[in-house]
């Protein structure tokens, strides 16, 4: 995709193409049936590129209006029927905001400008639009002055800008880089001396007119920047000497063209160029087309802007299966040096296998008679702890006389029957007292069984109490001695849980 830009006056368009600081001219085409002909056939073939529209005609107005402060569709509706009163609808128009008055309403200053012969660009336009080109923007001479001074570094304050245009002077009144008027003078003798006297003559018109609109003081000083052509620059010097409020400064158009990067200086007085180089390098953000004008302008972007979204997607999807590849490579590898250290490690398995005594049953035998072992060696377990427990039990209810313990291990023999992995043990014992008192004798019970529950996973079944208590009945004391001496038996079993 290139870059073109057209250039429009009231006679012909010229079609240039820049590209990295360089503007070459393409085509002229007469503002007649035949130049617009060769203008369609111009176009056909660039379809895909992007142009720009500058505009350097006498119709061209100007107006300040001060508006309420608003937002949004309110502001927009204004500032359209404020266009409408000041240029008579006019569709190439534009509105520029230049601050906010400083008091308590905060009311909003805007220039208003617009091209009041649109009926001169429409054939042009109706030419690009037929052939679907993307135009970005329709743009004036007259808003690039301020950009022109401020990158040469000149901007500030008030000041005109005087600059050859075709067959005429343009004439541009700034504000602090913003241009609040500007028109066209004709330049009837186009020689180097009727040119810089047609700046002076220009230069002294314009600055009574400013005084008479009272936009400027009629003792205040008016900085006059002039661009020429170095072959000019002389003469221009010797025909516009400082006067009154008027200080000229002159701005020879190839330093100004190396300070911008335009690397095609100007041929002649014409500045064209560089105007047309500021609108590559930094076009405004305003200008007079509107939405229908630009629709393949908007196209063209969403078109990009896919396309640079595919690319990255593209480009994502690239790295992600470099990255794929990588690692699968990196597998690879390490599934070869694996494979290669296994293979090592059978051959020095075999090595050391080959020198032990030779066994009568093969591998597969072997590994279930190890497995197996390791099972009946889990299975091995002592009734030690049991033991201890219950004796120290004992120690505590020393009144307890134990008659028989049993123990036995209820190991599972196949894999899954882990409710059958536990340790019983049967105590057997009775409590006897020279005074036998049933709540004394239970209570020494109950001391002995809470004394077995010392270790997690162990559960305490009583399975004979030292008397038999029913519900509702009362526990009463002896009648007689032989009663009393009479030992109280009870049996408990203690269940030891494992873990498999």
């Amino acid at each position: 995709m290139k870059n073109h830009f057209l250039y429009l006056n009231t006679h012909r368009l010229s079609a240039y193409a820049w590209q990295n600081g360089s503007l070459s001219c393409e085509e002229v085409f007469d503002n007649d049936d035949e130049g617009l002909a060769g203008f369609t056939h111009y176009l056909a073939p660039r379809t895909k590129d992007r142009f720009a529209l500058l505009v350097n005609v006498a119709e061209e107005g100007h107006a300040h209006e001060t508006i309420p402060f608003l937002r949004g569709a309110d502001r927009t509706a204004l500032i359209t029927r404020k266009i409408g009163q000041q240029f008579l609808g006019s569709p190439l128009a534009m509105a520029t905001s230049l601050g906010y008055e400083k008091n308590q309403r905060k009311n909003e200053k805007l220039l208003l400008s617009a091209l009041t012969d649109p009926a001169h660009l429409e054939p042009w336009l109706q030419r690009l639009n037929a052939a679907e080109v993307a135009l970005a923007g329709i743009y004036s001479v007259s808003q690039l002055g301020g950009l022109l001074l401020k990158k040469l570094g000149l901007s500030g304050g008030r000041s005109l800008l005087l600059s050859m245009q075709d067959h005429s002077i343009r004439s541009t009144y700034l504000v602090d880089g913003q241009t609040y008027f500007s028109r066209m003078a004709p330049l009837a003798d186009s020689s180097i001396a009727g040119i810089a006297s047609t700046f002076a003559a220009e230069a002294g018109k314009l600055h009574q007119y400013l005084i008479g609109q009272r936009l400027i003081g009629r003792d205040e000083s008016l900085p006059v920047f002039i661009v020429a052509h170095p072959s000019t620059l002389p003469a221009i010097e010797k025909t516009c000497p400082d006067r009154g409020q008027l200080s000229f400064r002159l701005i020879d158009s190839h330093t100004a063209a190396g300070k911008l990067g335009l690397h095609t200086p100007p041929e002649d007085n014409h500045a064209d160029v560089l105007f047309m180089h500021l609108l590559a390098i930094a076009a405004p953000r305003q200008q007079f087309a509107n939405e229908t004008h630009r629709h393949h302008f908007h196209l063209s972007r969403i078109r990009h802007a896919l396309i640079a979204a595919g690319l990255v997607a593209l480009l994502s999807s690239a790295l992600f299966s470099a990255k794929q590849a990588y690692d699968a490579h990196a597998l690879r590898e390490e599934a070869q040096a694996l494979t290669a250290s296994d293979g090592e490690l059978n051959q020095r398995y075999r090595e050391v296998a080959s020198t032990l005594p030779q066994l009568d049953v093969d591998n597969d035998t072997l590994r279930q008679l190890t497995t197996r072992y390791s099972e009946l060696s889990r299975l091995q377990r002592q009734p030690g702890p049991s033991f201890s427990l219950v004796s120290q039990a004992l120690e505590r209810v020393p009144a307890i006389k134990l008659e028989s313990i049993e123990w036995k291990n209820q190991a599972p023999y196949a894999p899954g029957q882990k409710d059958e992995n536990r340790e019983v043990t049967i105590v057997r014992g009775a409590i006897t007292l020279s005074q036998t008192e049933p709540r004394k004798v239970l209570g020494l019970f109950d001391n002995f069984v809470e004394a077995l529950h010392g270790q997690p996973g162990m559960s305490i079944t009583v399975q004979q109490r030292p008397f038999d208590i029913e519900p509702g009945s009362a526990l009463r004391g002896g009648d007689g001695t032989d009663e009393a001496a009479q030992p109280r038996q009870f049996t408990v079993e203690i269940v030891r849980k494992h873990t498999p």
